[in-house]
């Protein structure tokens, strides 16, 4: 017998199947071969993965977005500059803002406070996008975007702590605040490429330069026109014919600029490109000629430049724009009663009106004369708000407290009382003012409560987009006081033309349809217009606070109709109700805090 079955048999297999030893010997080195093939491919595979994850910070989530940072080198190294990027993905249509945003909304604020062994930060803008929407223009992100950033180190080659707290706004339909706060740290040692390098370095391919790689230029700067309606002419030069030429203008803050109208000549190697400015304040066109940043885009291509226009202006011309803009402005308000969420209380209102179709012609007149100054004090409220808000350097705009969780929840459990009262599930005996507010002056005829109906539909008019509206709108708060308070008070008359029309001409109440078991039916359907409108604006509170704060929500305006339910009906239940109500608020509250 070999020395190899003899040394074999001397550690015999205990197992009722035990191998033959011939087999077990044979299998042993491949065994052990396979083993260290393994280990060897698992290190391989989890190596580049903790690079990775060591080059970059967790992603922030939020509903419609994440943020992270990004490096592109996994450790400090010993050079002067880090390269890192700011990534931002987006859901599909939402955006977030450029340096400059343009006539709406803000760019991202970074606050690189905590972090250790950082001497700077320089943040560079690759090119947005232009997105217009109801004569607002605006400079945005969409999709994915990132923005390179160059990280001075204090000491070079010692670990550089990164924290960074960035505020953002993202919009689709509404806009929506976000703050996240992110923490990477490079730790000292060979700056070694991550894997966000090509990340990192193909938006950096778009940040405009000087325009010499794509051979574009900017020739001649004029600042042309009037006071009454500057505009400012740029002459751009290729070397390859233009595609799709346009301008983004930075300037000073008194000066808006619009979509440029561009004229191709010299076989589509020279553009001339004419962009309106307007003049916010009651400050004139400086005489002096402002000084600009102007970035040129044609397609790919991209080229910035801080350059002075040459002053070109005409004497001053008659504010005739402002005639044109009051003219869409009552026009967009009018059309707001088309809106859904005007729509219901014009219907109410209507439907009061049929209720009292027998009452006299003065009476009708004035009814609907205070329901129409109710609207016209609404919207110079809003106008004296929207003048101290800028004048504090708040960011405003139409429908800007939509973005406040507590007034939606306050309109949300408003509407869903209305809704209830249109279904019949109860009636409560309230003042006469909030009466005639509830059912649109039809039963109480209190013109108090016909006030408050025309302030209650400029409210709910605010978060609507109509045509004709942004322009007007986005006109009134690029200038001085005259103009918001002329735009704002066109804006109430036009959405309180219908009131006015009946004022105007109460006989038409004659010819209205009679009161009769159809009103029944009619209420139930403005109940479920109602509804439908307080399911909205539910939607935008998930988008701002979750789902939990909207669970929360749903939750108080069942206990509230269940409350008020039994409150009609069982007189001893009204201190349980306040108290319920009370703790269903006090729920909600502390959601939302949370």
């Amino acid at each position: 017998m070999s020395t190899g079955d003899h040394s074999f048999r001397a550690r015999p297999e205990t197992g009722p199947e035990s191998p033959r030893p011939g087999r077990s010997l044979a299998w042993r080195p491949f065994a052990g071969l396979a083993l260290a093939l393994t280990v060897l491919a698992l290190s391989l595979a989890v190596w580049p993965a903790a690079g990775a994850l060591a080059a970059a910070s967790d992603w922030a989530r939020t509903d419609y977005s994440r943020v992270r940072l990004v490096s592109a080198v996994d450790a400090a190294g010993d050079g002067q500059v880090l390269l890192l990027g700011l990534q931002f993905r987006m859901a599909p249509k939402w955006k977030t803002y450029w340096r400059s945003p343009g006539d709406a909304g803000y760019p991202p604020k970074l606050d690189w406070t905590g972090s250790e062994n950082v001497a700077g930060a320089a943040v560079s803008w690759p090119v947005p996008a232009r997105y217009a929407i109801f004569g607002l223009n605006t400079f945005v992100y969409q999709d994915e975007v990132v923005l390179p950033i160059e990280i001075t180190p204090r000491e070079a080659g010692k670990p550089v702590r990164l924290r960074l707290a960035v505020d953002y706004l993202l919009c689709d339909q509404i806009c929506i605040p976000y703050a996240a706060k992110l923490a990477l740290d490079l730790p000292a040692g060979p700056a070694v490429p991550s894997r966000f390098t090509n990340l990192i370095g193909r938006y950096a391919a778009r940040v405009p330069g000087n325009g010499a790689d794509h051979g574009l230029a900017i020739e001649q700067v004029r600042l042309t026109g009037n006071e009454a309606a500057p505009v400012l002419e740029v002459l751009a030069r290729s070397s390859l014919a233009f595609t799709k030429p346009d301008i983004l203008v930075e300037g000073p803050k008194q000066l808006q600029f619009g979509i440029p109208d561009v004229e191709i000549s010299g076989g589509g190697k020279m553009a001339l490109l004419r962009i309106p400015v307007a003049v916010s304040g009651e400050t004139a066109v400086p005489s002096k000629s402002p000084r600009l940043t102007l970035t040129l885009v044609d397609g790919a291509r991209a080229m910035e430049k801080t350059v002075t226009a040459v002053p070109g202006m005409e004497e001053a011309a008659p504010l005739s724009t402002l005639f044109t803009i009051l003219a869409l402005a009552l026009l967009g308000g009018f059309i707001l009663n088309l809106m859904p969420c005007v729509l219901p209380v014009l219907s109410i209102k209507l439907l009061g009106m049929i209720e009292h179709g027998g009452g006299e012609r003065g009476q009708v007149r004035l009814g609907f004369l205070m329901t129409a100054a109710g609207i016209l004090f609404s919207f110079l409220v809003l106008a004296v708000a929207a003048l101290g808000l800028r004048s504090a350097g708040a960011t405003i705009g139409w429908g800007i407290q939509f973005q406040q969780p507590a007034f939606l929840v306050a309109m949300s459990l408003i509407l869903t009382l209305f809704a209830c009262n249109m279904w019949g599930i109860f009636e409560i005996r309230l003042p006469g003012w909030a009466s005639g507010l509830a059912a649109g002056g039809g039963e109480g005829r209190s013109l108090g409560g016909a006030f408050g109906n025309g302030a209650f539909a400029t409210l709910l008019a605010t978060p609507c987009s109509a045509p004709f509206l942004g322009t007007a709108v986005g006109f009134a708060l690029s200038r001085g006081a005259f103009e918001i308070f002329a735009v704002f008070a066109a804006l109430g008359i036009g959405l309180a033309l219908p009131y006015l029309l009946v004022a105007a001409a109460p006989g038409l109440a004659r010819h209205l349809p009679k009161p009769g078991p159809w009103m029944g039916v009619f209420r139930r359907i403005l109940g479920v217009a109602l509804a439908a409108t307080v399911l909205w604006l539910v939607s935008v509170l998930v988008a701002q606070s979750g789902i939990n704060a909207a669970i929360a929500v749903g939750a108080l305006m069942g206990v509230t109709v269940l409350v008020l339910w039994r409150r009609a009906r069982l007189p001893q239940a009204k201190a349980r109700a306040g108290r319920a109500l009370t703790a269903g608020a006090v729920g909600v509250v502390a959601v939302l805090a949370f």
